[in-house]
């Protein structure tokens, strides 16, 4: 090959080779603005913003987590997180209709519409994350399973109960982990099953069973219902983990995004000792972090299909996580349940969130 020929090649390589990087460039431009425009788009809050109110799925009744007071008003941590969401669309937290739904209807009121999101002590496992059409956003409240029996009955440990009849409710990860237990370690039960949680306690205080089993947190809230709550206690030994968290629809990343990063918020605010009190103030903070939050320079509230203040209306209404947490559950609370695994990881708990950057 002539040296003339040879440069012609090599023009003709180099020019390719460029306008090849070029078409890819202009066809990732054109993918990332496709995905954009998919972003902007959620049916769900389209629907939720028509009909100007969140339908939330709750307990239908729980101490702690989701049960109406005297006056009819919903109390509760997953309350208080349906009314954080809806403060984040609406900028208004009442914007909420709580829709009480047992174990057996939880799911198939999310799946069919019928609510837009799940805020009811709900365990995250992987058959319910892939199977059912649902998506978790994230752990809310870390649980474990344990046991309520009578002092009575003098019991150090769940393995004292080899040949018992025990109490659960059906239709949760409850009944699933007592058999787990029980057959791993050769032990024999007699399940004593009802729908409803109501029914497993009222089982439980008639004495058809000698142990009443469901989640630590639960048992905890149930045990103030007893006509007797000072003759049972809650045996130490947990048998399971229950990360606990709301849920949503699959096939809408907007919405899901939008629910995640308001228990992201929750979790960050805490850290970063944004409270209900000190919001208005905060908005002006020399740290970066935290004006981030706020909107100040930042877009990350259109990001969400939100407004760019979003954040400030989730924390005006229910607070940081630590908040709600010890308003409902902690030592301001009839329950008076330790922080433990609930804790920030500055202290020593599980309870991490991404930053918002």
């Amino acid at each position: 090959m002539s040296i003339r020929a040879m440069m012609t090649a090599l023009r003709f390589f180099y020019g390719t080779a460029l306008q090849r990087v070029v078409l890819a460039s202009l066809l990732l431009g054109f993918a990332a603005t496709d995905a954009a425009l998919a972003q902007a788009s959620s049916p769900t809050l389209d629907t939720m913003r028509k009909r100007g109110i969140l339908n939330c799925g709750v307990n239908t009744g729980l101490a702690g987590f989701a049960a109406p007071d005297a006056r009819g008003r919903w109390t509760g941590i997953d309350a208080d997180f349906c009314r954080a969401v809806a403060a984040a669309v609406f900028g208004d937290g009442d914007k909420v209709r709580f829709v009480p739904l047992n174990a057996k209807e939880r799911f198939t009121a999310l799946q069919s519409g019928e609510v837009d999101m799940l805020s009811r002590n709900t365990t995250w496992t992987m058959s319910r994350d892939t199977s059912l059409g649902l998506n978790f956003a994230g752990v809310l409240f870390y649980d474990g399973q344990a046991f309520m029996v009578r002092k009575s009955q003098k019991l150090k440990s769940v393995d004292e109960l080899a040949g018992s009849s025990i109490c659960v409710q059906t239709g949760t990860t409850n009944e699933l982990n007592l058999a787990d237990y029980f057959e791993t370690r050769g032990l024999t039960y007699k399940p004593v099953v009802f729908e409803r949680l109501i029914e497993v306690l009222a089982a439980y205080q008639s004495n058809r069973c000698d142990a009443f089993t469901t989640d630590s947190s639960q048992l905890v809230a149930e045990r103030t219902r007893l006509a007797d709550p000072e003759n049972h206690e809650i045996l130490t030994d947990l048998i399971s983990k229950e990360p606990l968290g709301p849920l949503v629809r699959q096939g809408d990343a907007v919405w899901s995004n939008v629910v995640r990063w308001t228990l992201f918020l929750l979790i960050n605010a805490e850290e970063l000792g944004i409270t209900q009190e000190n919001v208005g103030e905060m908005r002006t903070s020399p740290n970066p972090e935290i004006r981030r939050i706020f909107g100040s320079g930042s877009t990350f509230g259109r990001a969400l299909g939100l407004k760019d203040d979003w954040a400030v209306s989730v924390i005006e209404t229910v607070g940081n996580y630590g908040e709600t947490f010890e308003r409902n559950l902690g030592q301001s609370s009839p329950l008076k349940i330790e922080r433990g695994r609930n804790a920030l990881w500055t202290k020593g708990g599980l309870m991490y969130a991404p930053p918002i950057r």
